[in-house]
């Protein structure tokens, strides 16, 4: 199998390193040459164009910023699309965009995936991360063997547009918690305690989750260097605001959550880290969330091996995954 792989940033880079890694046959494309040249050093192949990369492709992996890089590059590769060829979307997109564009694929002649990944980019690194895979069951197990090399548990979620559903939803939840870490860290170094038995306390507690484990070593470490950025995470926000927008769900700390993150934007930059946003509050109280013996960078030490199919409590097993 021939793979091609469209978006070498922060996410996409290490995901494509993962394929490499494990002997798939790669061509890569980048607007950054840089990045390609040094995928290139490490003996994939690099591709000119969207259109070239999917005329000799089997399958062609998009990793973009926007649903509208998605949709740019999907016009220039259309032409290229017939019988056998597959489109993995693994972008954060809107599940309307990614109907629109596999319907284009579908008439075509070619075969759509809905793949968004979730859990950092650590462990996107290691091929750790988790996969969500929207299109039907027997598309599904075509790529399966592929999704596991590029990760670790891998969801099929339901028909196309599901997966993007679900995966904005996640960021939607990354978010909200990393706010609440947030307050909770300035709060305690306000009320005196020391920071680093403060993450030691949540940590150990109810309290917990990814993000705190994850993020709030970043925050205390000052490095705040997480590889994702506010415009990418308001991009999100928006997607998730506007599925429950689309089915009347009247939600209140969404829309609060997306105020916050735009003010940290104004006061930090478009492109600021979204862990920055701890500043806001330590400039309204005076206080520095800092503690020593925090890492500067995220790095995955669960063991590399050879993603899995997960399924949900109570669904039973299709016979093809026995």
């Amino acid at each position: 199998m021939k793979v091609g792989f469209i978006g070498l940033g922060n996410l996409g880079g290490k995901l494509a390193g993962s394929l490499l890694r494990n002997g798939i046959d790669l061509t890569v494309l980048d607007r950054k040459e840089d990045l390609m040249a040094d995928f290139a050093a490490r003996g994939a192949g690099t591709a000119q164009s969207p259109a070239a990369l999917m005329r000799d492709s089997d399958v062609v992996i998009t990793c973009l910023p926007s649903p509208a890089a998605s949709a740019a590059v999907m016009d220039e590769m259309l032409a290229e699309i017939g019988p056998g060829k597959t489109w993995m979307e693994m972008s954060t997109t809107d599940d309307a965009e990614i109907r629109r564009l596999a319907a284009l694929v579908e008439e075509k002649g070619g075969t759509p995936v809905d793949c968004p990944v979730s859990g950092g980019c650590h462990r996107a690194d290691t091929g750790n991360i988790s996969i969500f895979a929207g299109c039907d069951r027997e598309t599904f197990e075509k790529v399966l063997p592929l999704l596991t090399h590029l990760g670790r548990r891998v969801l099929h979620t339901g028909p196309l547009g599901t997966a993007s559903t679900l995966k904005v939803m996640t960021n939607y939840l990354a978010t909200a918690n990393l706010l609440t870490c947030c307050e909770a860290l300035v709060t305690m170094k306000a009320a005196g305690m020391d920071m680093a038995t403060t993450y030691e306390a949540m940590k150990i507690s109810s309290g917990t989750s990814f993000v705190h484990e994850t993020e709030s070593q970043l925050i205390l470490n000052g490095s705040r260097d997480v590889n994702f950025t506010m415009d990418l995470i308001l991009k999100d926000l928006g997607l998730f605001q506007n599925i429950a927008d689309r089915n009347d769900v009247p939600l209140e700390l969404s829309p609060m959550v997306i105020d916050i993150m735009r003010d940290g934007q104004t006061r930090y930059g478009e492109r600021a880290n979204t862990d920055d946003i701890i500043r806001r509050l330590e400039e309204a109280t005076g206080l520095s969330i800092l503690a020593d013996g925090f890492p500067a960078e995220l790095i995955d030490d669960e063991p590399e091996e050879r993603g899995y199919e997960v399924f949900p409590p109570g669904r039973a097993r299709p016979l093809a995954a026995e």
